[in-house]
């Protein structure tokens, strides 16, 4: 059996057609017409034939791979958007290679390093900030990033997000119309714009309206560390009739804790608000109510500014923030009103 590579002259002379042809056939966005695509794939399925998608990156100087950076996979948001980003630019013709980072700015730059080595056209960093640094040495190499589920400031960098602000305004709203007198906050990640602007938009929104905010932890993002601020915050006597969780995971640890640790009823005794809607969310076992990231929206524009950049040598960056339903369900009281 031979092991020598079928090129693409063999396919071509097969299919009775040209070696320029073929190329056409086998790029992303090039044209060719209806019969010169099928004769040309019935040729290389039966030589074999697969095309040398480095090789071609050489001559046109496109890789067609984005890389795509992540810290942390326990928030049950990040799986399947990244799924969603995956697909949406596999349909534009681009290949995905997933890092993963820590959130020190030493990992970062690791990954992001590690990335730059494999010629990528585009980055898209999810849940993960970038220095000022490394947004310029990805900027001085040609490759464009877009920074997802978190802002920096930084006007270089174009930045997709939901309106966390304004989400943490409704959860304020929502648990103030629902009676709630001693409110608390458990906080994700305080490196994390995410983290930052639903907290702002929480507080700012009570003490509008008269109310401070009753008692604060710190989960991290973290369902241990969430499980652990539940049992701090819960354990004292006079504790917080209501508490907005920064994130869904977290919330879903905190009223295990809650339910199951310290026998309190959920919402009768506390009310539980988080943030993201995952799937689990819905689930009857937690019913949670939470403000929905609206995660098909903000991968379309994810992927339509990087594209955008890529292709069309774009350098003005852009910032989007999608408004996202609060979605009431059995975690928290609601008003009679």
């Amino acid at each position: 059996m031979s092991t020598q590579k079928i090129t693409s002259m063999e396919v071509a002379k097969l299919a009775g057609v040209s070696q320029s042809a073929v190329s056409r056939v086998f790029t992303p966005g090039a044209s060719s017409s209806k019969k010169t695509n099928e004769l040309v794939r019935k040729a290389a399925a039966e030589l074999g034939y697969r095309p040398n998608v480095l090789a071609r990156s050489l001559i046109t100087g496109k890789s067609r791979m984005i890389g795509l950076v992540v810290a942390y996979l326990d928030n049950y948001f990040y799986p399947e958007a990244l799924e969603l980003l995956s697909s949406a630019l596999q349909k534009k013709g681009y290949h995905v290679l997933i890092f993963m980072s820590g959130n020190k700015e030493g990992d970062i730059a690791d990954a992001v390093d590690e990335i730059l080595d494999y010629q990528v056209d585009g980055i898209i960093a999810a849940s993960v900030s970038m220095s000022s640094d490394l947004a310029k040495r990805c900027t001085s190499a040609g490759v464009p990033v877009v920074l997802f589920n978190r802002t920096q400031d930084d006007d270089r960098l174009s930045a997709v997000t939901s309106d966390n602000f304004q989400g943490g305004q409704k959860v304020a709203r929502f648990l103030l119309a629902g009676g709630h007198k001693r409110i608390g906050y458990i906080a994700g990640w305080e490196g994390a714009s995410t983290q930052r602007d639903r907290e702002k938009g929480f507080t700012e929104e009570l003490v509008r309206n008269g109310q401070e905010l009753y008692a604060r932890e710190v989960g991290n993002f973290n369902s241990d560390e969430a499980k652990q601020a539940a049992r701090t915050m819960f354990s004292k006597q006079n504790f917080p009739d209501a508490v907005f969780v920064a994130n869904d995971a977290m919330a879903i640890a905190v009223i295990d804790v809650i339910r199951f640790e310290l026998g309190l009823q959920v919402p009768e005794q506390v009310s539980v608000v988080g943030y993201d809607d995952v799937p689990i969310s819905s689930w009857p076992a937690y019913d949670l109510t939470t403000v929905r990231q609206p995660a098909n929206r903000m991968v379309a524009e994810t992927v339509s500014i990087l594209i955008e950049s890529i292709e069309n040598k774009t350098t003005t960056a852009r910032r989007v923030e999608i408004d996202g339903p609060l979605m009431v369900r059995g975690s928290a009281k609601i008003s009679d009103k």
